[in-house]
């Protein structure tokens, strides 16, 4: 492998993991607030639907059958269903969908 390259890796895991580290070690100590702490809380889910929401309405023609797919995962995860059968409801019901329209 060429040294450069090898640099290059070592030098983009650095980047990597100083932001990670400071506010681990300089706010370890730091009690922050109960509002605060829900609101970091719920950033995951957040970036979750900003990535998700853009690819249920663009992933066909037909704008439904990412509305209905979406719909259909959503009430599986509502009633409590397993993340498995939540992906497995949405593509059931998009391959009956698709075989319909």
């Amino acid at each position: 492998m060429n040294s450069s390259i090898l640099l290059i890796i070592i030098g983009m895991g650095i980047v990597t993991y100083i932001p990670r580290m400071i506010p681990l070690v300089f706010l370890s100590e730091i009690k922050l607030p109960d509002f605060l702490q829900n609101v970091l809380k719920n950033v995951p889910y957040a970036a979750l639907g900003t990535l998700i929401i853009p690819g249920v309405f663009f992933m066909n023609d037909n704008i439904w059958f990412g509305i209905i797919g979406a719909l259909t995962a959503v009430i599986a995860a509502y009633f409590g269903a397993n993340i498995i059968i939540v992906v497995i409801s949405s593509i059931g019901i998009l391959t009956v969908y698709g075989l319909l329209f």
